[in-house]
């Protein structure tokens, strides 16, 4: 079997699981989420977001939600907590998750095959993207990190 089908198939499972199972704590916890301990966390600007896309859009937000980065696992815990029905929610799970999953199988192959050559050919040369890759990685977590702690703490000043 082609390892492009077969990494797609994989991967395919693994969102349709992780994805429903979002949607799933999300109808299971449902509004009393909004009065837990987790209130702050879902009335992040970034679940926000997602739940006015979801409140007019519907369905095609969660599909095109597995695109993006970031706003997938909100799209679909909100999708769950304002009761999206099953036969509106599925379709978009499986071509969004569908998407996703050709996505990640074709380019990730690629960029495997693509540092596996490097190393096997240019071993300093790998090392070099592979940190370079690292780093890229680090500082969007850390500029993301700042950002999110600056708005929390313009929220803090605001109540005072």
């Amino acid at each position: 079997m082609d390892k492009i089908a077969l990494t797609a198939g994989a991967l395919y499972v693994i969102v349709l699981l992780r994805a429903g199972g979002t949607f799933a704590v999300g109808w299971l916890t449902g509004a009393g989420a909004r009065r837990s301990k987790f209130a702050g966390r879902i009335s992040s600007a970034k679940f926000l977001r997602a739940e006015r896309a979801i409140q007019r859009w519907g369905a095609p937000v969660v599909a095109v939600s597995f695109l993006t980065v970031g706003f997938q696992t909100a799209a679909n815990f909100l999708a769950g907590s304002m009761r999206m029905p099953l036969q509106r929610y599925l379709p978009a799970l499986f071509l969004g998750g569908a998407a996703w999953a050709l996505i990640y199988a074709t380019a990730g192959l690629g960029v495997l095959e693509v540092l596996g050559r490097l190393f096997a050919e240019r071993t300093a040369l790998g090392l070099a993207a592979v940190a370079v890759l690292l780093l890229a990685v680090c500082g969007v977590v850390a500029y993301r990190r700042g950002r999110a702690a600056m708005s929390s703490g313009d929220t803090v000043a605001e109540e005072t």
